[in-house]
């Protein structure tokens, strides 16, 4: 009987560490998350005047998969240094149409009409 507690005393232990290492691993990467977060805010903060930051915000509400796409878009030309100051709304705007034009998808219909022969249009009456 002694093996017997001695190992449900093991499982219980091992399943306390597995769920501790779990929660270990979980908020580092929560951590992970949220300095990426802080740094692309950062970013943008000193790329962006207020008034674009507003626009971007209300974007963001909006249309999150857009606003990220133009964030995306903003750190890229700021780490490569293509910005010379701080962009206003109607940059932020012509940059969103910049945006807006390689992620839309352009869909063309093409109708493929064939003459289809009517059996009442061909007999004389």
């Amino acid at each position: 009987m002694a093996d017997d507690e001695l190992e449900a005393i093991r499982r219980q232990r091992m399943a306390e560490l597995q769920a501790k290492h779990g929660d270990a691993s979980n908020n580092q990467q929560e951590e992970a998350k949220q300095r990426e977060q802080d740094m692309r805010n950062s970013i943008l903060a000193q790329v962006l005047d207020q008034s674009a930051r507003v626009q971007m915000s209300n974007l963001a509400l909006v249309k999150p998969e857009k606003a990220k796409a133009v964030e995306n878009y903003l750190i890229q030309m700021a780490r490569l240094g293509q910005l010379g100051s701080k962009i206003s709304e109607s940059g932020l705007i012509e940059i969103l149409e910049k945006v807006n034009q390689q992620t839309e998808k352009k869909t063309t219909v093409k109708f493929n009409r064939r003459r289809v022969m009517d059996s009442n249009k061909d007999k004389q009456y």
